[in-house]
């Protein structure tokens, strides 16, 4: 089977915020793809163009890519047009997922439980805000991953100084409701009725501040995997992330996060459907608990490198 991948690419680094996660997730996804002897080679498409790509000869690509032009459906339609099998989700579930707002539309349409949000624009009434969602709320550029431009509001007057913050990565801005509680995350693989859900994960960050330094860096951050719950609630955070996944047509792998508040409720907040793959990733971890080694994970998402966008001569 390890032959039939052929000759393989792995897209990393790129040209988003992301792009230094990238390059650790790529050469750790590269690494562990040479150590079971498939034929992998390190691409990275911030330095490389598509006419480089095309010369490369790959079978089949690796997407570590995080963040714009790699997990937002831009290069997923590229490798259409190429008829480049890939990794992971297509162009629209990509591009869906990787857009906050209109991932929540799609989850509230489904019945699936996201918390409360305005779409901030310049204009937008901060006390009308504020009223709506309560205090504290979040403030977050919609498009961007890794906690970018993200910021805790805590009074009415701090909330245009956090718009502002966020609208240096994107043109619009989200709002949400906070919700106080235990951070956790689930990692799926699959596609469809075929899609599982790998063992719950809580995030324990220093005062609760599970940002980019305590993501990627520190090792303060611990995590708990399996997540001590009780087996029910479990049982009902592994199936809404299954269906949350499902929902916006995710395939290959992805990851969902979590907020679970005080009363036992989980909240989805968002999915990530090229998650990180470095020491301090969260997918492996979940998978390593679930007995799979961190080689094996990255083979079978390799083995679900597909093209999405079927045309007649498919059938």
């Amino acid at each position: 089977m390890i032959g039939e991948f052929g000759h393989v690419g792995v897209l990393y680094g790129g040209s988003s915020a992301e792009r230094e996660v990238s390059l650790m997730s790529g050469k750790g996804v590269h690494e562990a793809l040479r150590s079971k002897g498939i034929d992998a080679h390190l691409f990275d498409t911030g330095r490389y163009t598509l006419v480089d790509l095309i010369g490369a000869g790959f079978d089949r690509v690796f997407i570590a890519l995080h963040g714009r032009h790699g997990e937002d459906g831009t290069l997923q339609g590229a490798l259409e047009l190429l008829g480049l099998p890939y990794t992971g989700s297509g162009t629209l579930a990509s591009s869906l997922a990787m857009d906050k707002i209109m991932t929540k539309k799609v989850w509230l349409q489904a019945g699936l439980p996201t918390p409360a949000y305005v779409a901030l624009t310049p204009e937008s009434d901060p006390g009308a805000v504020t009223h709506q969602l309560g205090l504290p709320l979040i403030v977050k550029p919609p498009h961007e991953g890794s906690t970018l431009g993200v910021t805790k509001v805590e009074s009415v007057e701090a909330l245009r100084s956090a718009y502002e913050i966020a609208a240096r990565y994107d043109d619009e801005v989200l709002a949400e409701q906070f919700i106080d509680g235990r951070e956790l995350t689930v990692a799926v693989l699959g596609k469809g009725k075929s899609a599982r859900a790998l063992p719950v994960i809580e995030i324990i960050a220093p005062d609760g501040n599970y940002d980019y330094e305590h993501k990627y860096v520190s090792n303060e951050t611990q995590y708990v995997c399996p997540a001590e719950l009780n087996s029910s609630l479990t049982e009902s955070i592994l199936r809404i992330a299954e269906e949350a996944y499902v929902a916006l047509g995710c395939e290959g792998w992805g990851r969902a996060d979590f907020m679970l508040d005080k009363s036992g409720k989980a909240w989805l907040l968002e999915i990530n459907t090229s998650p990180g793959m470095t020491s301090h990733s969260l997918v492996p971890m979940a998978a390593k608990s679930a007995g799979m080694s961190y080689a094996d994970l990255c083979v079978e998402i390799l083995s679900t490198a597909s093209c999405k966008v079927r045309t007649p001569s498919d059938h």
